[in-house]
């Protein structure tokens, strides 16, 4: 069976043996399998437990319960609708698309799984690897992260675990094992508590489960393997060597240690051992990302990512109503304000009617008004140093990574837009298009060589991303060039000049506050690209042997927010 799956399994197991302390689980790229490790849940719970659903559309009344309005104006009289939270108590809430979860509806449910008899919650994680994961408020709260990707066919078709009827009582985890867990969550760059409880919370259900009466270190391996090492944020370092052999020990004093181990006093369980079992459990692209410095998942902009959300009083994603009046594009929300309103009408009705009162007398206060979220388009404006006598090789990259991530562009807001400079000046080859073919037919034949006016490209390159961003959108700069000028921006020649040009060009679109690349594409790394991405405040990327699909991948990594970068900027 794939570990993957067999993890799952026995995740299932241990959630339906202690779901208040585990909280629940996440199941990245499930499909099928995650099917299968739900279906196995439901079979473990009590029978007659209660599954619901989250929509992702849903509202805060419908969530968290509210005024009934049909009803309340059929019967004149108040009535309450239970909400999808209230409903949940004590069951499972299943949550599709979970990495796109909104802010203030994880918080909900977060509040309401803190909250006595919780619901048991099964995230089921669809995005991409470059995509963020479901909130932290969530993942926090549930024992398992779990990634069922690579399943085979044959792999389904493992069978079902059956509900342990008369599991053993495990007494909690011992000193020695806590000990050993703590040791684990530091070695792995874990430092919130919750996931040290739920690893403890673990072996013990795991021992009751293996008939232990006692949390052995079979337990705690395994715990930390399931609990911890999804959440691994380093590498641990490598185990140290095992110590000299211990001295000789009398046979009484032998026998009195094993007494007190089997009794649970004294007993020891090796730090190494779980670290080793956490450490061998972490995904490898988990792995990879920490050792490029790139812990936990970053949300990908420029390499064909989303743009920044925005709210917006007409179109986009609905999310809750607020208190406000209709007007200068607000739009008067009716269901919410008949909410508001309904709840007051029995006090209201006392006092005489005002001319031309209807059956529901409003207040300024009980107005509603609807509240969207929508994204900006992302736009990747490519300036390429079209110079040299290297120029075709530098654009024939540039034309792969365009296309690559026009690719992306149906399923992704994403747009591209190539701008070239080369002899005397800079030009715009491609305009912002999300159309493949008409990027290709614009990159299909580029001139190249000549001299290298920097200044024109990055002044040019600064417009149109001004441009972009007047429009609504979210313009990320990439440049590929060696940082090398000759051309200034009046002409003329000289490269002492056009770089102090160049300087003042690249201070502008810094003072600008737009996300830039520089990629430097000479033969070896060179100064003056470092130097112009400095001046820029943007992130250097030295790369230059890389293909089509490598700068694709730089560009995608490199254009990831970085918190130091974005206040530095602010």
């Amino acid at each position: 069976m794939n570990s993957g799956l067999a993890d799952a399994l026995m995740a299932a197991r241990l959630l339906a043996q202690s779901p208040t302390a585990l909280g629940g689980m996440c199941l990245r790229g499930g499909g099928p399998a995650g099917d299968l490790v739900m279906q196995a849940l439901a079979a473990l719970l009590p029978p007659g437990t209660a599954w619901h659903r989250l929509p992702g559309h849903i509202d805060e009344e419908r969530l968290c319960g509210g005024t009934d309005i049909a009803a309340s104006l059929a019967s004149g009289t108040l009535v309450h609708q239970r909400g999808l939270l209230a409903a949940a108590r004590g069951g499972v809430l299943v949550v599709p698309m979970a990495q796109g979860l909104r802010a203030d509806i994880a918080g909900r449910v977060a509040q309401a799984m803190d909250d006595a008899g919780g619901p048991i919650l099964v995230l089921l994680d669809d995005g991409t690897a470059d995509e963020a994961r479901p909130p932290a408020a969530l993942m926090e709260r549930i024992a398992f992260d779990i990634t069922l990707d690579g399943l085979r066919p044959a792999d389904l078709a493992t069978s079902l675990p059956v509900a342990d009827t008369m599991p053993t009582f495990a007494s909690a985890p011992g000193d020695a094992a806590l000990a050993a867990l703590a040791a684990a969550a530091t070695a792995l760059g874990i430092t919130s508590m919750r996931p040290l409880l739920q690893a403890a919370a673990v072996a013990q259900a795991h021992a009751a489960l293996a008939g232990h009466a006692i949390v052995d270190a079979e337990d705690v391996a395994l715990a930390a393997r399931l609990v911890l090492s999804p959440r691994a944020t380093q590498v641990p370092p490598d185990s140290a060597p095992p110590p000299d052999a211990p001295p000789d020990i009398p046979p009484e004093q032998e026998r009195d240690t094993r007494d007190g181990e089997q009794e649970g006093e004294g007993s020891e369980i090796p730090e190494d051992l779980v670290i080793d079992a956490a450490r061998a459990a972490i995904p490898r692209d988990v792995l990879d990302r920490i050792a490029a410095g790139q812990a936990g998942r970053a949300k990908a902009g420029g390499g064909g990512g989303t743009g920044q959300r925005l709210r917006s009083g007409r179109r986009g994603r609905p999310l809750g109503a607020r208190p406000g009046l209709p007007g200068g594009g607000a739009r008067l929300a009716l269901i919410d304000s008949l909410r508001a309103a309904i709840p007051w009408q029995p006090l209201r009705q006392r006092d005489p009617a005002p001319d031309g009162a209807g059956p529901i007398r409003f207040r300024r206060d009980d107005l509603r008004v609807r509240r969207f979220e929508e994204r900006r388009t992302t736009v990747t404006v490519f300036c390429v140093d079209a110079s040299g006598s290297t120029a075709m090789a530098r654009l024939a990259e540039a034309k792969g990574a365009a296309e690559l991530i026009l690719a992306q562009a149906y399923v992704k807001r994403a747009e591209v837009a190539v701008v070239a400079f080369r002899g005397e000046g800079a030009e715009v080859l491609l305009p912002p298009t999300r159309s493949l073919t008409r990027a290709k037919r614009a990159l299909a034949a580029l001139p190249g060589g000549g001299g290298s006016p920097l200044a024109h490209g990055l002044v040019l390159a600064r417009q149109m991303a001004e441009a972009v961003a007047a429009r609504g959108g979210t313009p990320i700069l990439v440049f590929m060039t060696d940082g090398s000028a000759n051309i200034a921006l009046d002409g003329a020649r000289g490269r002492a000049r056009a770089q102090d040009d160049a300087q003042r060009a690249a201070r502008a679109i810094a003072v600008a506050g737009h996300d830039a690349v520089v990629i430097d594409i000479a033969a070896r790394p060179r100064p003056e690209a470092a130097a112009l991405a400095q001046a820029m405040r943007a992130r250097y990327l030295p790369l230059p042997c890389a293909d089509a699909r490598a700068l694709h991948a730089a560009v995608a990594q490199a254009t990831a927010p970085e918190p130091a970068l974005r206040r530095a900027r602010a």
